[in-house]
């Protein structure tokens, strides 16, 4: 049985329920935890319980896509509404913001049945038992729950800053009001967590869920995004972005536990970037891949192929049967002209195309304003769920990939040294899956060499690499957080975006070869192509091609640029409490400061 299906149907057996509030969590008493953890099956069970998290609507409709605009390579506009998901959008959420409050439970949640987990496991005796299997499987799920505890509170600082740091099971006299923990305390104590477990660890070949469990592989990976994360910038309650004096310490863990993974499970990249995802939605999880690590959604739950992806048209008189999903965000049309034209890695993540009721591709609607994230489609799966269906496509979420190691190793080995040979290599490695053979003397080993000249040059080499390699999976705005340049970035895009408009309205500048509209059909094949995707024509060659308006669509005759140029990014750059720092933090769900009898209020950045 996929762990998918295993871990929705035996978490809701166990007295491990969910509460509506960390600081008030339902009681455990000593002799379910000591039954429950007494064994591997039910132990299984146990941990299972902490990945229930997952599949609630405050991850996966909202912290895993919907809630990482805006950046430069993903957006939505969040001026257009006062909802709770737009309020996001806009820097500007209020405490009574029900997706945070989601969020914030969900998070809570997780931390509480992982640290059950972790008590339980490590008072069993089936952790050292004489069955080795049983006690490798063991040691394996006190893994899982130590990096899934260290997820959330990655994620927890990374949308709150200081917040209270649980980390005991609850039980009677235990001190449910716990005030805000820094930051950085918290972080550095999920990272030694997961250092003195992972040895201990299986590979995911070695598990019998693969990469949908938490595996070695994944828990290394999850040691060097939270130490750079950890070594990185931050926003302080006075709106000032700062790093520790100790961030070198914590770009040595990074290189150290990637290197340590490139060497004992190194594996080739999957030479066929569009299947890694495709894979994803035809329900095939391959261990010693790119994947490491996706979050197992079970038939009928899930929102992958519902609020991001290809748009499908669907409902009850569509004439096909795979119902109905759309995309929340979308890629700006800078980040598409950002690929080189060979890079094989744009047609996969930018969709220009929909579906519509008649099964039939289409020019998405919304045109340039509405790139969608070409990596997942319920139009990919191989059998539609349903005419009316929309929600619960059960097609997992990517958490973490082998490239995003190679290229946090290149990171890292910078900061520490500059672009080696090692960091070179480490960031060819990922470019080459990028492009055709024929093309890796001139945009691999050309190309990286042009950009190694210096440590900061190869930097910003990263910056851009990242962004093409990891697309629409919505981890981009973490890495502007902990680079520092989140505002910086979002200047740069609204400044580009209105030169492409100006280049199409007026046939000057630096953008000027650009297509101001484009030209399509369907193919032999029935699938969508574009006719000039990277350069203006003056016509088509016949009549087949259908017209559709461009870059000269960001151009509005009253108001120059189209609103969403302009207003989409404006709290990130110019209108937020401090001009050119990014507010990114919001307050603390109302909920959880009045059930905090007064240990916690919303101080601090200008709430």
């Amino acid at each position: 049985m996929k762990l998918r299906n295993f871990f929705i149907i035996t978490a809701s057996a166990l007295a491990l329920s969910a509460c509506s509030d960390f600081l008030e969590p339902d009681s455990i008493s000593t002799f379910d935890t000591n039954y429950v953890f007494s064994n591997v099956d039910d132990a299984r069970r146990g941990v299972n319980a902490i990945y229930v998290g997952f599949d609630v609507d405050g991850f996966r409709s909202r912290l895993s896509n919907n809630m990482t605009g805006n950046t430069d390579i993903e957006r939505q506009s969040g001026w257009t509404s006062s909802g709770d998901r737009y309020q996001i959008w806009d820097l500007n959420a209020l405490a009574s913001n029900g997706d945070l409050r989601q969020f914030w439970n969900a998070a809570y949640q997780a931390i509480r049945d992982a640290n059950i987990a972790i008590e339980g496991l490590e008072a069993s005796d089936a952790l050292n038992s004489s069955d080795i299997r049983a006690s490798k499987l063991m040691y394996n799920m006190l893994g899982e729950a130590y990096t899934l505890r260290a997820y959330w509170y990655s994620m927890l600082v990374y949308y709150f800053g200081d917040v209270p740091n649980v980390r005991e099971a609850p039980k009677a006299g235990n001190d449910f009001y716990l005030p805000k923990e820094d930051r950085n305390v918290i972080l550095s104590q999920v990272i030694d967590d997961m250092m003195k477990i992972e040895e201990k660890m299986l590979w995911a070949d070695e598990l019998p869920y693969g990469i949908e469990q938490v595996n070695r592989e994944y828990t290394l990976g999850m040691i060097a995004r939270i130490a750079l994360q950890r070594g990185g910038y931050f926003l302080k309650p006075d709106l000032n972005m700062d790093r520790m004096g100790d961030y070198r310490d914590y770009y040595q863990i990074a290189k150290t536990y990637t290197q340590k993974l490139m060497t004992l499970k190194d594996r080739e990249l999957p030479t066929d970037f569009r299947q890694v995802f495709l894979n994803e939605c035809k329900f095939i999880s391959p261990v010693n891949d790119d994947i490491l690590f996706e979050v197992p959604f079970a038939i009928g739950n899930g929102d992958v192929g519902w609020n991001i992806g290809i748009t499908v048209r669907g409902g009850a008189t569509a004439n096909h049967d795979y119902g109905s999903g759309n995309n929340y965000m979308s890629m700006p049309v800078t980040y598409f002209y950002s690929f080189d034209t060979a890079d094989i890695r744009r047609a996969v993540t930018c969709g220009l195309y929909e579906v519509n009721t008649d099964f039939v591709e289409t020019f998405v609607s919304g045109g340039v304003s509405n790139i969608s994230q070409g990596k997942w489609s319920r139009y990919f799966l191989d059998k539609g769920p349903g005419a009316s269906s929309a929600k619960g496509t059960g097609i997992n979420w990517p958490m973490l990939r082998y490239s995003d190691v190679l290229l946090m190793f290149a990171e890292a080995e910078n900061e520490l040294n500059g672009p080696t040979a090692a960091a070179q290599e480490a960031f060819k490695r990922v470019r080459r899956r990028a492009f055709d053979a024929k093309y890796w003397d001139t945009k691999v080993d050309a190309y990286t060499a042009s950009v190694a000249g210096s440590q900061q040059d190869f930097f910003k080499a990263i910056v851009n690499e990242r962004a093409w390699e990891f697309g629409g999976e919505m981890i981009r705005k973490y890495e502007l957080i902990r680079w520092g340049i989140y505002s910086e970035k979002m200047a740069e895009t609204v400044e580009n975006l209105k030169k492409m408009a100006d280049a199409a309205f007026t046939g000057t500048g630096e953008y000027a070869d650009l297509p101001d509209y484009i030209y399509w059909k369907l193919d032999e094949s029935g699938h969508f192509t574009v006719l000039n995707p990277n350069h203006k024509i003056a016509a088509a060659p016949d009549e087949t091609w259908k017209r559709e308006s461009w870059l000269l669509s960001l151009h509005n005759d009253a108001t120059t640029y189209q609103q969403w140029i302009t207003m989409d990014w404006r709290n990130y750059i110019s209108d937020g409490p401090k001009p050119g720092v990014v507010r990114y933090i919001f307050p603390i769900p109302q909920e959880a400061i009045t059930n905090s009898q007064g240990t916690l209020a919303n101080d601090g950045y200008s709430f």
